[in-house]
């Protein structure tokens, strides 16, 4: 039968059945129901001389129902398994296990988890050391070799990265260590990826003649990854890819979301029948475009789907301005056509209705460009000038090309970024002695730095700067005589570049370059930030700090520890654990650092030939299945159903008085049945002690007033010793002397012993789980209470339209929960007068209001002085930072100072936690205090 997916631990029991017969002729016969007579004496005489009666034989039903339950009781001590496992050849002097934990893992991790827990299982039965190694960890990790425990310990640490595998430093490194230990079988979990130097990796692996291989491979290689994101004119260009070997077409969706993690645009990428690369266009206007921070893709769960988004990825709006009338039949000479043709794959461009600069400059404000580009623009309006002026200094970019009106209209010193020389000078003409110029090496300083020198491209005409000090420092090109082909300058928060040269390809053929269109674009890039994201000092990379990382399963969060900053200009940087992907820089500017390249495939691991068997084995989570507890249940239930039917049988249901002694006696009887059968030979079960007993007594001998543990060190140190400076004060001021501060984790410990629970929110923490917050939410229906502090009066406070980052988990938190309404405490709540007399609730900080669960009398104050009812408020909320006031040290001085710093403000607060606390355990006893003359009074009527 081994198609039947059911074991047994202790399959000798199983011979109990032969029992069943036997039970079966003991429990066949019962005695014969006894009758009630009513008094008279002769009659009950008369029928004893009956003829003696033979015993009632037991109904069928009770006899069978009877032979099930031991027939259950007897396949439960055989310890029955359904779907047992089997063991994996594990055989050898140890087990090497070597894991992929690379982003490509992420989307079935826990099912990666749970196969490797299973054969470090099955090793840990036969005494096997274990080698665990994890492909995208740091170069010197321990690998081992561990016990199975400690090894376990590891594996249930260990977690997806966010970067690719690096198989052949880590291979080699279990090469080593097995080179200690032959004859060790080698178990490779893969995330289904090839990876580079993949080959000599395993070679080095498994050259080390293991007794053994078992190998596991994704069944399917389903991720997709996006490679480029693209800003362009009619919308957000989008490249997706896949892995080889799919024929069936496919799509997927892509979501576009703000900073806020707001979704607010979609696409649909198609692959075709075959095709590993599949493009769309996310059509969306030019204002939502730039309010892009990342796209994923929909139902990836992975680091791959994700690309986040900084300033070059925004299109910026450019104004164009010309003091030439368009002549349409010669469109090359334009002033504004080649600066138009290179700026309009990556800008928006705008032009005024109107030539007249007097009306255009203003006209052209309105629009909030971000940079401007004069061609060929002489004298300024005063009128216009000076709104011109305030916008560039404001931030702004304006970019001037020279020509024949700059050069006549003489120096502007405020608009122009060097002094220029009246009239031009021409290279290369009839009466010149000079040559056309060439353009020499691009400055270090200067935005243009890494370009390459345009070699085809020659001056013959430009205006000249006046030699100053300061000169070379704002010229960003030159010519190879060394005077300024491009100057720029700063002007308050804005940035002011010239080009020495006319617009059209007269003066020069480098509007006709693609130097010029490069040239312009990084000048548009410069005109959000001015380059505070990526430029260093004096040309050298600049460092920036990680501000937000994608992480393995493709959510955008804080820096991990492990970040370090990332060197910007310093050439295409790789994705590591040090650097992993997501924006490096600060809210002035950031830098993109995404996980795939443009150039990037996806493609599946070929799996090397190996002369060592190969066991080949699934991911998959431990489907066994303990029967022993369910049969135990079903024992129990039928027990129960027999000891109701002996029970009606015996008429206890219609003389429950006359039988009351009988009934206690056959439940004692069928309790002694259940302790005999579930009898089993061990002694250790013998003690009747459970796991948590001690701690559950000690919780219970004292009131004691527990804070929730939120993983964050700091934040848990402060609410202990907040709580520890409330016990003090309470020993101090009334005659409650509670225990010592308790940390709960609201996981896994009891609250029901605590009558009180503080709960600091912090952003930081990790958000509960649903399992959690149930436990919470039944803690709370039970009668207990829940004071939640968000200690962030001074950031935005509980009821702000902008909440801070605490009031927003707050609400995700209470979100889960069966809130009641709350109202902030009323004048004549009983919280104000439990012990001491407060009109208000200040903590370390003063402000919010302490929110309570509403009164449903609150309008009926007429008759009822105090407005609560006798129930306890189940929920309380502040932003006031109790903890943080009541907090002491060991020597119980203050450990925070109060703000504003008031003596007076600690001393309300402590009050404020006394009130809090009688309320807590003696319920609104002052709310029936005030009925007392009443009652009194009807009762002397």
């Amino acid at each position: 039968m081994s198609w039947l997916p059911l074991s047994f631990g202790f399959p000798a029991v199983l011979w109990g059945l032969l029992a069943l017969p036997v039970i079966w002729w003991l429990l066949r016969l019962t005695p014969p129901k006894p009758q009630a007579e009513i008094f008279p004496p002769l009659k009950i005489l008369a029928r004893v001389f009956k003829k003696e009666e033979t015993p009632h034989q037991s109904p069928w039903w009770l006899t069978l129902l009877r032979l099930l339950m031991a027939g259950l009781v007897v396949l439960a001590l055989a310890e029955p398994v359904f779907n047992p496992r089997e063991k994996l050849p594990t055989g050898g002097a140890a087990l090497a296990l070597v894991v992929d934990n690379g982003w490509a893992s992420a989307p079935d991790w826990k099912r990666r988890v749970a196969t490797a827990e299973r054969l470090i299982a099955d090793a840990g039965a036969s005494g096997q050391p274990v080698v665990l190694a994890f492909t995208a960890e740091k170069p010197n990790a321990e690998i081992g070799p561990f016990d199975a425990q400690a090894a376990l310990d590891r594996l249930r640490a260990a977690e997806p990265r966010p970067v690719p595998t690096d198989r052949g430093p880590v291979y080699a490194r279990v090469a080593t260590v097995l080179a200690t230990l032959p004859g060790t079988s080698i178990a490779i979990l893969d995330d289904g990826l090839a990876g580079a130097g993949d080959e000599q990796a395993f070679s080095t692996l498994l050259g080390q003649n293991p007794a053994n291989v078992l190998w596991a491979s994704p069944e399917r290689l389903d991720a997709k990854g996006l490679t480029s994101a693209e800003n362009e004119m009619d919308g957000f260009a989008l490249t997706a890819i896949r892995a080889p070997g799919d024929p069936a077409p496919g799509a997927v969706t892509a979501g576009a979301f703000d900073d806020k993690g707001r979704r607010i645009a979609d696409a649909t990428l198609a692959f075709a029948p075959g095709e590993t690369v599949a493009s769309g266009t996310m059509t969306v206007p030019f204002e939502l475009r730039n309010d892009f921070a990342s796209i994923a893709l929909d139902g990836q769960g992975q680091a791959g789907a994700v690309r986040v988004l900084d300033d070059s990825s925004k299109r910026r709006r450019v104004g164009l301005l010309s003091q030439s009338d368009a002549d349409d039949s010669q469109p090359l000479l334009a002033p504004l056509y080649y600066i138009r043709r290179a700026l309009e794959p990556f800008a928006d461009l705008s032009e005024p209705t109107s030539s007249d600069l007097a009306e255009a400059i203003p006209q052209m404000l309105e629009q909030k460009p971000a940079m401007i580009v004069m061609a060929d623009v002489g004298t300024i309006p005063p009128q216009a000038r000076e709104k011109l002026l305030t916008w560039l200094k404001e931030g702004g970019t304006l970019v001037r090309f020279a020509g024949s009106r700059l050069a006549a209209a003489g120096n502007d010193e405020e608009l122009l970024p060097v002094r220029l020389r009246l009239g031009e000078r021409s290279l290369g003409g009839a009466l010149s002695w000079t040559a056309p110029q060439p353009v020499s090496d691009f400055p270090n300083a200067g935005p243009f730095a890494d370009l390459s020198p345009p070699n085809e491209v020659t001056v013959s005409k430009q205006v000249l700067a006046e030699p100053t000090p300061d000169l070379a420092a704002s010229t960003w090109a030159n010519l190879a005589d060394g005077t300024p082909l491009v100057t720029g300058a700063r002007r308050g928060k804005g940035t002011l570049v010239l080009f020495h040269i006319a617009p059209q390809a007269t003066w020069s053929n480098l509007p006709i370059s693609g130097s010029f269109v490069e040239m312009l674009r990084r000048i548009v890039q410069l005109s959000r930030n001015q380059g505070t994201a990526t430029t260093g000092i004096e040309g050298k990379p600049a460092s920036l700090a990680p501000y937000r990382m994608i992480s393995a399963d493709g959510r955008i969060v804080p820096p991990t520890p492990d970040a370090r900053p990332l060197l910007a200009g310093a050439g295409a940087l790789p994705v590591t654990l040090e650097n992993p992907p997501g924006l490096y820089g600060s809210e002035e500017g950031v830098l993109a650092h995404n996980l795939l390249k443009t150039d990037s495939t996806l493609s599946p691991l070929v799996r090397p030939q190996l002369s060592a068997p190969v066991t080949e084995i699934r991911y998959a989570f431990d489907e066994s299945r303990d029967l022993k507890g369910s049969l135990v249940a079903a024992a129990l239930a039928l027990m129960a159903l027999d000891t109701l039917a002996v029970l009606w049988m015996g008429g206890t249901f219609s003389r429950r008085g006359a039988r009351r002694g009988r009934t206690a006696g056959t439940a004692a009887a069928v309790l002694l049945c259940l302790g005999a059968l579930m009898a089993q030979p061990d002694l250790a079960h013998a003690d009747d002690a459970k796991p948590g007993d001690v701690e559950a007594v000690e919780a219970i001998s004292k009131t004691r007033v527990a804070y929730v543990l939120t993983g964050e060190s700091a934040v848990d140190a402060i609410s202990r010793a907040g709580i520890a400076g409330l016990t003090k004060f309470l020993i101090e001021k009334t005659a409650l002397e509670p225990g010592e501060p308790a940390g709960v984790d609201i996981a896994k410990d009891e609250l029901a012993f605590y009558p009180l629970i503080y709960w600091p929110i912090d952003p930081a923490a990790a958000m509960p789980s649903e399992a959690a917050i149930a436990r919470v939410d039944a803690y709370m229906k039970q009668g207990g209470t829940v004071l939640f502090d968000t200690r962030d009066q001074f950031a935005n406070g509980i009821g702000a339209d902008a909440a801070s980052p605490a009031t927003e988990r707050l609400r995700d938190i209470l979100s889960s929960l069966n809130v009641p309404p709350l109202e902030p405490v009323p004048a004549d709540h009983v919280l104000t007068k439990a012990f001491f007399i407060l009109p208000e609730f200040p903590g370390r900080f003063n402000g919010s209001p302490l929110w309570v669960e509403a009164s449903l009398e609150a309008s009926n104050a007429e008759g009822r002085p105090v407005r609560t009812g006798d129930g306890v408020t189940p929920i309380m909320i502040t932003a006031n930072d109790f903890a943080g006031a009541w907090a002491i040290d060991e020597n119980d001085d203050p450990m925070l100072p109060t703000v504003p710093s008031d003596p007076m403000q600690r001393v309300y607060a402590l009050r404020a936690g006394v009130n809090i606390m009688m309320y807590m355990l003696t319920g609104n006893y002052k709310s029936d205090q005030v009925h007392v003359p009443v009652l009194l009074e009807r009762l002397g009527q």
